[in-house]
């Protein structure tokens, strides 16, 4: 889920490191290209190393050798101020929610999606009580009708947006704070987002709509100058980063992390009667890394 900060104080990004066999990614709208794992393990840290620049405080979980799209935390979990949303990604990657559930249940109760519903994180906008949901080759109907039904007690409103020709709604729409939306228009219908600003990204760079708004910076990928440039003629301090490797895996920068505010607001803390299931797992987290 894609949530904007603009104050990095408090923030937790999760990450994971790369797998192995990253070359075996699930692809939907990409022709398979070869990936040089050496750099895009490359990437990926100089990736980690700038959210912990801004301010973050970085947790990097172990790859998976055996899930070659593990990398990509975003579609495993949202992160409302109150709880904490297991997804049902598809089939072949809802091993990957695991390692993730142990590390969250230290921050927010979780509840975990029923079998049935089909939702990643991908799928996902935040503006403030806006969740904005995209119906794509990932989520489905069900997914969204029982996302409504989780976050509805939290005064979330919860809107569906078809998408076409990508990914996930985040591959054709990003927020970037102050009311303000890049997106891909032959994605996406842009008149769904007629009462924000709306930047557009330019034709010849159709996939340059996934950025990630932190600590008053936007990181975007260093292959698409011309969104670079409008992103700064529109008044934003833009933060290049070089994912070239990790493209090719149908990636962005927003589905390698995921970033949320560590204190929950009172109504998702666990109460001392209710203890996490994190406690009867200790022995079987698995190792991280964490870094600020």
């Amino acid at each position: 889920m894609q949530t904007v900060c603009n104050q990095t104080s408090g923030m937790v990004a999760v990450t994971r490191e790369l797998s192995l066999s990253i070359a075996e990614c699930q692809l939907t709208y990409l022709t398979r290209a070869g990936i040089d794992y050496e750099a895009a393990a490359r990437q990926h840290r100089e990736y980690v190393s700038i959210l912990q620049q801004l301010g973050l405080e970085v947790i990097v979980l172990p790859s998976e050798a055996s899930m070659p799209d593990a990398v990509f935390v975003e579609d495993t979990a949202l992160l409302l101020d109150e709880v904490a949303v297991l997804t049902r990604p598809c089939s072949v990657r809802q091993r990957e929610t695991l390692s993730v559930k142990m590390i969250l249940e230290r921050y927010r109760q979780v509840i975990e999606m029923e079998c049935g519903s089909s939702l990643e994180g991908g799928d996902v906008i935040r503006n403030g009580r806006y969740l904005y949901v995209g119906q794509s080759t990932r989520t489905n109907r069900a997914g969204f009708e029982e996302l409504c039904s989780i976050a509805a007690p939290y005064s979330y409103r919860v809107m569906p947006v078809d998408v076409r020709h990508c990914l996930h709604l985040s591959t054709a729409v990003s927020y970037l704070g102050d009311d303000t939306f890049l997106l891909n228009p032959d994605w996406v219908d842009k008149s769904l987002f007629a009462q924000y600003r709306v930047l557009e990204t330019p034709p010849a760079e159709p996939w340059a709509a996934n950025v990630l708004s932190i600590g008053g910076s936007i990181i975007i990928p260093s292959a698409f100058p011309a969104t670079c440039e409008l992103l700064e003629r529109a008044g934003h301090s833009v933060k290049q980063v070089v994912v070239d490797e990790l493209l090719k895996a149908e990636a962005g920068v927003t589905c390698m992390a995921l970033v949320f505010h560590a204190a929950a607001s009172s109504a998702g803390v666990l109460s001392p009667e209710r203890p996490s299931s994190s406690d009867k797992q200790d022995e079987m987290e698995p190792a991280f890394q964490v870094h600020s």
